[in-house]
């Protein structure tokens, strides 16, 4: 038996089988899908607080002041941040801020500049 097995992304039985060309199926689910459709959805996307898509190196700036745990004040509302850099967590976005030094954002709070 030759047939590639590939995880449901449903459920995530590893029992997914094809049952044609292009479109494999889940027998624990019922889920049926096309692992070229699924890896374009899978993408990671980022976006602002507007909706825009935000990519590495893009400039930023903050929607309201944000506070910092250890620092004298918040993070002023119109700071611009230059430079980010995409993550997946929590804090979608790495950066540096002046007078700060290296933080982590929500994609929430920023909107493209």
């Amino acid at each position: 038996m030759s047939e590639e097995l590939k995880p449901c992304p449903e459920c995530k039985s590893p029992y997914g089988y094809a049952m044609s060309d292009a479109l494999y199926a889940c027998p624990e689910c019922g889920h049926e899908w096309n692992p070229e459709e699924q890896a374009a959805e899978s993408a990671f996307v980022v976006k602002d607080s507007n909706g825009n898509i935000l990519q590495d190196g893009d400039s930023v700036t903050v929607i309201k002041d944000l506070p910092v745990k250890g620092a004298k004040g918040p993070i002023k509302a119109g700071t611009k941040v230059k430079n980010i850099r995409l993550v997946d967590s929590d804090h979608n976005i790495d950066c540096k801020i002046d007078g700060f030094g290296a933080m982590g954002l929500k994609s929430e709070f920023v909107k493209k500049a």
